[in-house]
């Protein structure tokens, strides 16, 4: 306890920004997995419904589905259904750019977890190399005294381990997050294809239209 609160009286420029980026690392691991968990959503049970009511061409079902679902997913879903029903031949493109801008409100934040994951460590370890460079000045001034040393060099290591912590904690959350973020873009992949199903069918069914159209001529 003593080796702490010498480091912390000691080392305190180089402690407290490690300190403020534990604090947004807390900050934004708790804001971004109360979004996620509130966004969640059993997508299978809302693509049965959606199949259903697009082989019937019922969008305003469709709209209510996507109402129904809510979060992201909904907001997807029902982005996906104004696009069907606007914009056929270009969907695939717009969906696109409204499942990117989906992933963007999803990923916010994220780089800070990225960051800091990155950067904590170097920052302990800046603080270790200068309080190690203090204790041998105070070493040469004072003669050989080895109790100075270890002493010197201990509160200099808190730096480095209290740096890799932070740094630790901060990547394992960033990699999660990123992986729920997959998911997601997954979700959106399926919400595309099976929409795109549905736009190819009605183009193979447009020339079959016409050459019937053509021959009773």
């Amino acid at each position: 306890m003593e080796l702490l609160l010498e480091s912390i009286k000691m080392d305190w420029p180089v402690l407290l920004p490690i300190f403020l980026c534990s604090i947004l690392v807390v900050g934004v691991v708790i804001s971004k997995w109360s979004f996620y968990q509130k966004n969640q959503r059993d997508i299978t049970v809302y693509m049965r419904e959606l199949n259903r009511e697009l082989s019937k061409n019922d969008l305003s079902a469709a709209q209510n589905t996507a109402i129904r679902c809510g979060g992201v997913i909904g907001e997807v879903i029902e982005e996906a259904v104004r696009i069907f029903s606007e914009q056929r031949n270009g969907f695939s493109r717009s969906f696109d750019i409204s499942a990117a801008l989906a992933t963007r409100k999803l990923e916010s934040h994220l780089t800070i977890l990225g960051t800091i994951g990155g950067v904590a460590p170097f920052l302990g370890l800046f603080g270790t190399v200068v309080r190690i460079l203090l204790t041998f000045n105070i070493l040469a001034d004072a003669g050989n005294q080895a109790a100075t040393v270890a002493s010197g060099i201990g509160s200099a290591l808190i730096a480095t381990a209290f740096g890799l912590g932070v740094a630790i904690v901060a990547v394992i959350f960033y990699n999660s997050f990123q992986s729920i973020v997959k998911h997601y873009e997954d979700d959106f992949q399926l919400i595309k294809l099976l929409f795109l199903s549905f736009v190819d069918a009605e183009a193979e069914q447009q020339p079959a239209k016409y050459s019937s159209s053509k021959v009773n001529l």
